[in-house]
């Protein structure tokens, strides 16, 4: 708990002082947004990121249509920072841990970008289902993912396992 108060209390510092000047609202929802229209353009998508003019976002446009927003709580960070804070509660050797929770944050970072940018083209070519694919199905993907994550953590390299063998 403590991890997660801290990363948590750290994460709020540096949103609150991340001014936008120079990356728009921040830094990570800024790459996050850049890296999901370069993905997008791959594709074969035409995606432009845009700053929103009323809030702290970034626009998601493709092949001219304005399909969402992209916001802080797009880029990952708050869903890291549960994970970490569990495989430090649950830890192993500092070299497995430290190497899980690289590996998982790397992870977690790349299912959240695939999942902004399907994401995307659901909502383009979908647009009756926005409810069920933003609300449902894509935060299931990635909480989903952190609890499978959890559990292989817990049953292969945490110091739980290693008292029960």
């Amino acid at each position: 708990m403590v991890v997660y108060i801290v990363l948590a209390v750290c994460y709020k510092f540096y949103l609150q002082f991340s001014d936008g000047s120079l990356y728009y609202p921040d830094y990570l929802t800024n790459l996050v947004a850049r890296q999901s229209e370069a993905v997008l353009d791959t594709f074969g998508y035409d995606a432009k990121i845009l700053p929103h003019p009323n809030e702290a976002s970034m626009k998601l446009l493709l092949n001219g249509q304005y399909l969402a927003r992209i916001i802080e709580g797009c880029n990952a960070v708050s869903v890291i920072i549960l994970f970490l804070s569990f495989i430090v509660a649950f830890s192993g050797n500092f070299k497995t841990t430290f190497f899980y929770i690289l590996a998982g944050s790397v992870f977690i970072y790349v299912v959240n970008l695939i999942r902004i940018v399907l994401l995307a083209i659901g909502l383009y070519h979908y647009p009756e289902y926005e409810d069920i694919l933003h609300s449902v199905v894509f935060p299931a993907i990635i909480y989903g993912m952190v609890f499978m994550l959890w559990v292989f953590w817990v049953n292969r390299f945490s110091k739980l396992k290693q008292k029960h063998v």
